[in-house]
C-alpha cells in the first residue's frame, strides 16, 4: 500500500499519524473514480496492479477499491512516467522511496527516544545535585532528604 511523504507525515496526515493516516489508507474509490482522479485509463490501473506498483483493497464482491494513498501513489507514478522513466525505473524509485521513508520513521523514533533519555538524565542529575546540597543528618537516607526538600520542610508523612 502507498505511503505518505515525509512532508505529509510532518503535518500529521500520513499513515503513521492517528485517524487522518488511517483515513488516507481506507479503500474508498472504485476503479472508475480512481481513473478519473488520476487521469489514467482503468486498464492502466489494472496493469500497474499486476506489476505491483499499487495494491488496491478489495470489497466483499472483489471490486478494486483505491485509497487516497493509492491515488497519491498513482499520481507520482504518472509524474515519473511523464518524465520519461520506464516502469522498471518507477519500481526502483518507489522501492527506494519506501526504504527512505522507513529510515525516516526509524530516525524519528530514535530522536524521540534520545529526548526521553535526555529527560531522564536531567532528572537524575538534578536529584544528585539536590542530594549533594542537602545535609545528611541522623534523620535518614538520601531518599528521605529528597522527600523533605520536596515537601518544603514539612514532616515526612511516612514517619
Amino acid at each position: 500500500m502507498a505511503r505518505s511523504t515525509s512532508e505529509e507525515r510532518g503535518r500529521g496526515v500520513g499513515p503513521e499519524r492517528g485517524r487522518e493516516g488511517r483515513d488516507r489508507d481506507k479503500p474508498l474509490y472504485m476503479i472508475s473514480v480512481a481513473a478519473e482522479l488520476t487521469g489514467m485509463h482503468p486498464q492502466t490501473l489494472r496493469v500497474y496492479e499486476q506489476k505491483g506498483l499499487v495494491t488496491p483493497g478489495r470489497s466483499r464482491g472483489n471490486t478494486r477499491l483505491y485509497s487516497q494513498s493509492d491515488i497519491d501513489r498513482l499520481n507520482l507514478i504518472s509524474k515519473l512516467t511523464d518524465e520519461g522513466i520506464n516502469l522498471a525505473g518507477v519500481v526502483r524509485i518507489l522501492d527506494m522511496r519506501e526504504r527512505m521513508l522507513a529510515r525516516e520513521d526509524e530516525l524519528e523514533e530514535l530522536r524521540r527516544r534520545v529526548r526521553e533519555l535526555e529527560d531522564e538524565v536531567h532528572e537524575f542529575r538534578m536529584q544528585e545535585k539536590i542530594t549533594a546540597l542537602a545535609r545528611y543528618d541522623s534523620a535518614g537516607s538520601p531518599e528521605q532528604v529528597m522527600r523533605r526538600l520536596l515537601l518544603n520542610g514539612a514532616p515526612d508523612p511516612e514517619k
